[in-house]
């Protein structure tokens, strides 16, 4: 009842001051020209209420998104809410879900989407201006004398990563923008025939994903030349997203809850058949990962959730952190071999396979974070990288259709986000293990996870300027774990929501 008093009083306000500016026009103007004065002051005050109105209804949704962050997610407000780092982590996944959903056509948000995630992000990111740390400074006095004093800056992991995730962002939106007026693709409604899908119809669990379809002919040299761009930039946007979201996954400590369930031994998280693999006198990561049964994201979650599991037991007892008798005969020198074997496998997974949801490790260190900061950096980094491989997959649907037109379907295989056994199956696994971070964070065209391009890749002046911004990606990474510094690979598991 108040508030709608107190908006009462604001319209009567702002109509008066308007009336007094019409009195003013109506002194100076006469006839006709009165007449257009007076439509256009009722055009300027519905206006000025209509704005006004939606302020004011930004600003209770703006109450009500704090309100919830405040109490962690507990309405009742009896203090049995989450932490304020993953309530905030909730808020920035649910709020990619609700904008983004599926993403399944490649075409550009609508204006009401955009605004939307820009408005809401933009609110939940400001939490982050608050983040300080005490840094040393120079305050000169009156007398002409200097004093060093401490003054509050941008904690530096948020300073550098917030403005980096932003472009990626960015670079996103602003590649589906570039399909907005693309007329040679289309797609299929679901109720579409069999006849009507053609070669195109999908071959996998997906089945609610529309179909593409192309001319006969297939598409014209400028629509492929700008699909095939578009998948680089993409790529690269994944990459970054991936090296972050992992970096600061890394940092955050393993719960105590996590090592509890542990078994005593690595051998018991791997199983007697891969825990012989491994430990064999002669390894071969890629044969390892062709001998399992890849045929599903449920088998190969779980042998992530079995190998992340050996390396902490095995860093653990080398490090002797843990109070437990693991009962293990093995020696320093073979466990720290072992170590390493288990996470190049880890590391191979992880980019072949990029759509997996998260791990164990990953889930029980994001519920128990405290860190708002970080749990802010990983939150935003997972959801770009999930929108860029959904993007991907969407890119990858119309280059596969295009192909099916030129070839026979036999010799162009389903490359589909819902097929773990076929993402990034061609990558050379030798040149992917010689990448380092650095590598992971250019701008230049990865051959490993992109097919033989003939193609160049074209820039134009605003890719040049985001990539200005991304070539502060490189500094992003300082702490590499392990023996992943010299092999170049990313310790930390990919978590999606």
């Amino acid at each position: 009842m108040v508030r709608a008093v107190e908006q009462e009083q604001e319209s009567k306000k702002l109509t008066s001051t308007i009336l007094d500016f019409k009195g003013s026009n109506d002194n100076k103007d006469e006839g006709d020209n009165g007449l257009n004065s007076n439509v256009s002051i009722e055009e300027m005050v519905a206006a000025f209420q209509a704005r006004e109105k939606q302020l004011l209804n930004e600003m209770d949704q703006m109450k009500e998104k704090f309100a919830k962050l405040l109490l962690g997610e507990d309405m009742s407000g009896g203090g049995t809410g989450v932490s304020s780092a993953l309530a905030l982590s909730n808020a920035i996944t649910n709020l990619a879900a609700s904008v983004f959903g599926e993403q399944s056509r490649l075409e550009p948000m609508s204006t009401e989407r955009k605004a939307r995630w820009r408005k809401e992000m933009a609110w939940l990111l400001s939490v982050t201006d608050h983040i300080v740390e005490l840094v040393p400074s120079h305050q000169k006095n009156k007398d002409g004398s200097d004093m060093e004093i401490m003054v509050t800056k941008q904690r530096n992991d948020l300073l550098m990563n917030i403005p980096a995730l932003r472009t990626l962002d960015r670079m996103l939106i602003d590649g589906l923008d570039t399909f907005k007026d693309q007329t040679e693709f289309y797609y299929l409604s679901k109720d579409a025939s069999d006849s009507e899908k053609g070669n195109n119809k999908r071959e996998d669990d997906k089945w609610w994903l529309p179909t593409v379809k192309v001319p006969p002919d297939g598409l014209s040299e400028a629509a492929r030349k700008n699909l095939q761009v578009q998948k680089e930039c993409v790529t690269q946007v994944l990459k970054a997203a991936m090296a972050i979201n992992a970096q600061h996954l890394s940092e955050m400590e393993i719960p105590e809850s996590y090592i509890e369930s542990l078994p005593k031994n690595g051998r018991a998280s791997l199983g007697d058949s891969i825990y012989k693999s491994i430990t064999d006198e002669f390894f071969d990561p890629d044969q390892f990962l062709s001998s399992m049964d890849l045929s599903s994201e449920h088998k190969i979650l779980d042998l992530k959730n079995r190998i992340e599991a050996s390396i902490v037991i095995w860093k653990r007892k080398m490090h002797q952190k843990d109070s437990k008798s693991w009962g293990s005969g093995v020696s320093m020198e073979k466990r720290e071999l072992f170590e390493e074997r288990v996470e190049i496998i880890l590391h191979l997974i992880k980019h072949r396979f990029p759509g997996l949801p998260q791990s164990s490790l990953d889930i029980s260190k994001i519920e128990y974070n405290k860190d708002v900061g970080q749990a802010v950096l990983e939150s935003y980094s997972r959801i770009l990288e999930s929108l860029a491989h959904t993007v991907m997959s969407r890119i990858e649907d119309v280059i596969r259709a295009d192909l099916l037109t030129q070839d026979p379907p036999e010799s162009n295989p389903t490359k589909d986000d819902s097929q773990p056994n076929s993402v990034h199956a061609g990558d050379d696994s030798e040149s992917t293990n010689a990448q380092t971070l650095s590598d992971l964070l250019t701008w230049t065209t990865d051959q490993n996870d992109n097919e033989d391009q003939t193609e160049p890749q074209l820039e134009t002046p605003k890719e040049n300027n985001d990539q200005k911004h991304l070539t502060k990606l490189n500094m992003l990474i300082t702490k590499k774990i392990s023996y992943l510094e010299s092999l170049g690979g990313l310790r930390s598991p990919t978590s999606r929501h």
